[in-house]
């Protein structure tokens, strides 16, 4: 901190001849004979204004820059923040999408699969297989009942049986 001051001269002695002086040693480069005049006494005048502003402590200045400092730093870690909870967030969703896109791989085979289970079972010979399997007979000759417009019905072939279980394959 600097201050501004008036210095006011007060000479101590009326001539330079009323000092003594004592000799020194000299050295290079400095006088070897005193000074003509002799040094004034300076001394602060007390209540003498500064003409210029005084300028502020760098602690006033760093106080002032602080809430600055601080909201740029808010921002930073803000946005830093954000920045990892995207990319969390596009990261669960990444393993979520190749984990439903390897589940859809699996159904699309398992979808293969029973279509050509369907198409293979689809056949005259499976169908009679499987239903040998399943302790079905054969049906024998069919009859038909046809109803005429008027509301009678009329038979035609002739209806016969189906044979026993027992007569195509052993019961269980």
């Amino acid at each position: 901190m600097t201050s501004r001051a008036t210095a006011r001269v007060h000479v101590r002695g009326t001539s330079p001849s009323a000092r003594t002086t004592t000799p020194r040693a000299t050295r290079p480069g400095t006088r070897s004979t005193p000074r003509p005049t002799p040094r004034p006494e300076l001394r602060l005048v007390p209540g003498v204004t500064a003409a210029r502003p005084r300028r502020r402590p760098a602690s006033v200045l760093r106080h002032k820059r602080a809430p600055f400092v601080l909201l740029v730093v808010a921002l930073l870690v803000g946005t830093t923040l954000g920045l990892l909870v995207l990319n969390t967030a596009i990261a669960v969703d990444s393993l979520k999408a190749t984990q439903l896109r390897v589940e859809n791989a699996e159904r699309a085979q398992e979808v293969q699969r029973l279509e050509q289970q369907v198409v293979s079972g689809g056949t005259p010979a499976e169908v009679a297989r499987a239903a040998v399997d399943a302790g079905l007979v054969p049906a024998g000759a069919a009859g038909y009942l046809v109803i005429g417009p008027d509301g009678d019905s009329v038979l035609r072939g002739t209806p016969e049986p189906a044979g026993a279980p027992g007569d195509t394959e052993d019961e269980d």
